[in-house]
């Protein structure tokens, strides 16, 4: 018997939520020299503020502009740390407990009163080899994350897996920004047992 597709899952990882915010927050002042933010490139698919702060990237774009750190997908599994991540060792635990490959990771920030539209990510999901995992630093209950229109209940500090090849959309209607630690990783069969494990109910 196959197993049922998967909306979403949340998954088991141990963190200090308050190092994990403070850590987050000295990066908040970072230098252009350190690492950038940089708009999402997808402006068709948001309304209002999206930015993202690369944290590893494919090897060949180490040395290039952000927006090639952070978007860029080109063929191969060639992925390395950037060197802002060697700053975050809370963030770099929460890599650590990941028994799969990790491959881009990256901070993503929705500005107060911004919304993602409705979209899909073609094939990413663990039917697809392909897992999208979130962690939510800097949240608020003003915050929807919505997948096949069912809600997910995430709070900071959570580890959540959420199927990116099913149509998806966020709003933040609350006052402050929402910053949410994204990694990309291969649904190996740990991580597959892990988020069928972890399958959330309404």
């Amino acid at each position: 018997m196959e197993n049922p597709t998967v909306s979403f899952a949340r998954l088991a990882c141990s963190l200090q939520q308050t190092a994990l915010q403070y850590e987050v927050n000295q990066l908040l002042g970072i230098t252009p020299a350190s690492g950038e933010w940089v708009e999402h490139v997808n402006k068709n698919d948001y309304r209002g503020g999206w930015d993202v702060l690369p944290l590893r990237c494919q090897r060949q774009y180490l040395d290039a502009h952000p927006i090639l750190q952070g978007f860029a997908i080109a063929d191969g599994d060639d992925w390395e740390n950037l060197p802002l991540l060697a700053h975050c060792p809370v963030i770099t635990s929460i890599f650590n407990q990941l028994q799969c490959p990790i491959k881009a990771a990256r901070l993503m920030r929705l500005k107060a009163g911004a919304e993602i539209k409705p979209h899909r990510d073609h094939q990413l999901s663990i039917e697809y080899g392909e897992a999208r995992l979130h962690l939510p630093i800097h949240t608020s209950d003003a915050v929807s994350f919505l997948v096949d229109n069912k809600k997910i209940p995430m709070r900071a500090g959570e580890l959540w897996y959420f199927n990116a090849d099913q149509l998806h959309e966020v709003y933040n209607r609350g006052s402050q920004d929402r910053i949410n630690l994204v990694i990309d990783c291969v649904a190996n069969t740990w991580l597959c047992e892990q988020i069928y494990a972890g399958v959330a109910h309404e």
